[in-house]
């Protein structure tokens, strides 16, 4: 069966398409078969990144790995079973379709709390938390006292995972590897910064994820989008020499990959 990845958050602006886009083609270009899936069913930023770039490389007469997408197929009403929800239906024919001939599938969540949200984070594999270096985003994971120190009690996000890791255990189905991401991270060793990963790492322990670095911020990766490129596309079209800030990103791209530690994956690029 195809490893399912989840990149999840409740929370807009975290980079979530950015990230899903660039591990997915990045396994694309390491030969795996990659199918995606996007759940934010009114802006479909990742499905609009793959559109951009099926576009470009037509127009210029490229031919580069690509992951495979397809929208949640429409239903027929007379095909759901009493009780059943059509989203969870839909969600789950989409995957059904895709584990077929994919090595690992990967879906898109929503910045929202939205029923095809939850039902995706318990079918995650490997579930990717993109956060950014805030206490307002690590709010979601946790509340904490004034002074950035003293962790309070979970919060909505971190429950919604912990129900789908309850759900996966009573299918038989092995846990969830939680990774969360901080992302979109300053050149500045700032004091808020060094509050961010102590919180994370005291919170690590008590609720089980594993904190990964990810992207720092640059403007590369806003330049892409429209052409729907990569990182790891520069080169194929035409750039012979990547500056340093291009050089640095690809190594961000490498590390995580790396650290998600995907089964039967080997870093190449």
């Amino acid at each position: 069966m195809a490893h399912i990845i989840v990149v999840g958050n409740e929370k807009g602006g975290a980079g979530k398409s950015t990230v899903s886009m660039h591990v997915a083609t990045a396994l694309s270009r390491m030969g795996h078969r990659v199918a995606t899936l996007d759940l934010d069913l009114r802006q479909k930023t990742l499905g609009r990144y793959i559109d951009n770039r099926k576009r470009y490389l037509a127009k210029e007469g490229l031919t580069l790995p690509t992951p495979e997408y397809i929208d949640l197929p429409d239903i027929d009403k007379s095909d759901l079973q009493p009780g059943e929800n059509p989203y969870d239906h839909r969600l789950s024919a989409a995957v059904s379709q895709l584990e077929v001939a994919a090595d690992f599938i990967l879906i898109d969540c929503p910045g929202s709390h939205t029923r095809l949200s939850q039902v995706a984070h318990s079918l995650a594999d490997t579930l990717v938390t993109p956060l950014n270096d805030s206490f307002v985003d690590f709010d979601l994971l946790a509340h904490i006292d004034n002074d950035g120190e003293k962790i309070l009690g979970p919060s909505v996000y971190s429950e919604m995972v912990w129900n789908a890791r309850q759900l996966r255990a009573q299918a038989g189905l092995k846990p969830i590897d939680w990774v969360v991401l901080r992302n979109r991270l300053g050149a500045q060793q700032m004091v808020n910064k060094v509050k961010m990963e102590k919180a994370l790492e005291r919170l690590s322990k008590r609720i089980g994820f594993r904190v990964v670095p990810g992207f720092n911020e640059r403007v590369i990766f806003r330049e892409l989008f429209p052409r729907g490129l990569t990182l790891l596309d520069l080169k194929d079209i035409g750039v012979q020499q990547l500056n340093i800030s291009n050089v640095a990103a690809r190594q961000e791209l490498r590390d995580l990959i790396k650290s998600l530690n995907l089964p039967g994956v080997t870093v190449n690029f």
